[in-house]
């Protein structure tokens, strides 16, 4: 997600683990878990899993950027929310910058966004505080 009155989506991703589980292994010590962006998702599911990242963005009022997690149950595929991380990691192989990349913003381009949300959002709250006579 990256926005702050109007979030925008990126493209899904998904992690392919290496083992039954996601785990500490699985990420960081066997090197056999890979990152499919975008997602192998029907265009329909890819949609409804973007929809509902921008409803978990505004719902916890958050603001410049977070990486919504979703699991997708195999049963009947419904979409279920796994965490929504306000800092997601950021280096220029982070599963976050890479699905902008995809979506169609370098890295550098993507910084200089998240440089403006921050902006808009310091004289947004600029203007709450000095409008309500405080200074």
């Amino acid at each position: 997600m990256l926005g702050n009155d109007i979030p925008l989506a990126s493209v899904p991703g998904e992690i392919v683990s290496s083992g039954e589980y996601y785990d500490y292994q699985a990420k960081y010590l066997d090197g056999k878990s890979q990152m499919m962006i975008p997602a192998q998702l029907d265009i329909e599911l890819a949609e409804r899993i973007r929809d509902v990242a921008v409803k978990a963005f505004k719902a916890i009022d958050c603001n410049g950027l977070c990486r919504a997690d979703f699991f997708i149950r195999k049963t009947d595929g419904r979409i279920l929310i796994n965490e929504v991380n306000t800092m997601p990691g950021f280096t220029p192989y982070s599963m976050y910058p890479l699905l902008w990349r995809e979506t169609g913003l370098s890295y550098e381009t993507l910084l200089g966004r998240l440089i403006e949300l921050a902006q808009e959002r310091f004289a947004k709250r600029q203007d709450l505080f000095f409008e309500n006579g405080v200074n």
